[in-house]
């Protein structure tokens, strides 16, 4: 509700300064800077202490001939990054993976576990700013003299907490070029708004409160009822990330920034590797060029390869969490890969193409494909979503005994049709397939402004309509990337 305060009032004052570019840039800064202290203000101070650290060493390798200095200063980028990330995320972690290791030997350890606050989109900007630097290095982008230019492509609030994780090559001259009022570039945003708000209130919430009721505990749940959660909580991540990345591109719009496509409908992908071409692209595209790639990428042998894939979704995994299950869920990732020869795919090849092909009915081998894909997906969504890596195991093993139990099918019919939760949920779920299929061939189901004005504008109310009245009705959750 705050937010709904905040923007008018920044949106407004930043047009209002439109004549001054370094003006609007401050505005930007401060107003960044009053959205991200408003969860914790000691969490700017991290922030800040980031940014300046990758802007002066972004000038000391500019300015640095020997190779040596340049590794020196890549490298100290790289140490306070991922120093400031793995104190924050990972050091409760490691500690008690360090007591287990040392109660393998005999020896009872019990290391003080420190008390510490995960700072909100810490993994989003920290991955921002290593890229300036590491960009810096390669030779692919030049310093910057302007520390409010940079520090507005840092922490520009609407993708600062969950993303697109964006590369200073792209946004960073838009910060540095005047920006000029454009009513279609608004009106477009509006509308990716709107459909972020009918993903995550609409469908996302709803899917939460079945989601969240069975793998509570899932000891007393049938094979059948966590199966429907788990496909329930694919649509669930989904709706709600995506969400994310819609509003975030949305509200960039209306300042007139464009940010990057985060997602590209990889529910309807073909093979595990494509899906990671369609989902968090730009994640996915950032392990790609900082990770995959510099391990050695397809330059190497056939087992060096796969050994890259895996070590690249492993340490995707750990950066989703510090937790033995997200490791798994990194990892199964990376085996279930396998199956496609990786490569480094161009952006255009996924985000320009339509998914399943150009006819009305995708065909039936491109369907099989496109099921097994999503099955696989949503069975390893269980290591994401579960509590602990035990109750991923025992999740998986109930429903491989029990998904397909008569009494467990009944039961579900019978709830169906009786109209509860799980008739809405499954409507909604039929209805957005059916909505993203038909209109997969642009970034925005909503992009409609080619149809009749009756007909475009009855859309634009029945989505809006929806939006308030499940506002009313279902229990709101954080979006999901928060915790990340």
């Amino acid at each position: 509700m705050a937010f709904l305060l905040f923007l008018p009032i920044i949106w407004s004052a930043y047009w209002l300064l439109r004549s001054s570019r370094r003006w609007q840039n401050a505005l930007l800064v401060a107003a960044s800077y009053f959205f991200y202290g408003y969860w914790d203000w000691r969490f700017c101070g991290l922030m800040l202490a980031s940014s300046l650290i990758d802007f002066a060493i972004g000038r000391a390798l500019h300015a640095a001939e020997s190779p040596a200095v340049r590794r020196a200063w890549l490298w100290a980028s790289i140490g306070c990054n991922l120093g400031l990330l793995g104190f924050f995320k990972y050091f409760n972690f490691f500690l008690d993976g360090f007591r287990q290791l040392l109660e393998l030997f005999g020896m009872n350890a019990h290391p003080a576990a420190l008390l510490i606050i995960l700072p909100v989109g810490i993994s989003f900007y920290t991955f921002q700013t290593l890229s300036y630097t590491i960009d810096i290095y390669r030779g692919r982008l030049k310093a910057r003299d302007s520390l409010l230019d940079y520090l507005a492509f840092v922490s520009f609030f609407p993708q600062l907490v969950a993303g697109p994780i964006e590369r200073a090559s792209r946004l960073l001259p838009q910060f540095e070029t005047p920006r000029s009022w454009s009513t279609p570039e608004f009106q477009q945003g509006c509308r990716r708004v709107l459909w972020g708000l009918f993903k995550k209130i609409v469908i996302a919430d709803t899917l939460a409160e079945i989601v969240v009721a069975t793998y509570a505990n899932p000891a007393q749940a049938s094979g059948t009822e966590l199966a429907v959660a788990t496909v329930l909580f694919s649509f669930q991540i989904y709706c709600d990330f995506c969400a994310y990345s819609d509003i975030a591109i949305g509200v960039a719009k209306m300042f007139g920034i464009q940010l990057s496509r985060n997602f590209a409908y990889p529910y309807f992908s073909q093979s595990m590797w494509e899906f990671w071409q369609r989902w968090h692209i730009s994640l996915s595209s950032w392990f790609r060029d900082y990770v995959y790639i510099p391990l050695g990428g397809n330059r190497e042998g056939h087992w060096q390869q796969r050994r890259n894939v895996v070590a690249t979704f492993l340490l995707s995994g750990l950066w989703h969490g510090a937790a033995w299950r997200f490791l798994a869920w990194g990892g199964l990732h990376g085996v279930a890969s396998l199956g496609l020869r990786p490569r480094e795919p161009q952006r255009h090849e996924f985000e320009l193409s339509r998914p399943g092909g150009d006819g009305l009915l995708p065909s039936p081998l491109a369907l099989v494909r496109m099921l097994l894909t999503f099955g696989c997906v949503s069975l390893l969504w269980v290591f994401f979503r579960a509590d602990s890596l035990s109750d991923s195991w025992l999740i998986v093993e109930t429903m491989a005994l029990d998904a397909w139990n008569p009494a467990g099918l009944q039961m579900l019919a019978r709830e169906y049709w009786a109209g509860g939760p799980i008739y809405l949920a499954a409507n909604l779920v039929a209805a957005l397939v059916l909505v993203e299929w038909c209109r997969r061939n642009v970034e925005c189901p909503l992009e409609i402004g080619h149809w009749p004005e009756p007909l475009r504008w009855s859309v634009y109310t029945t989505v809006f309509w929806l939006v308030v009245q499940f506002a009313d009705k279902t229990q709101h959750s954080p979006f999901v990337y928060f915790q990340f």
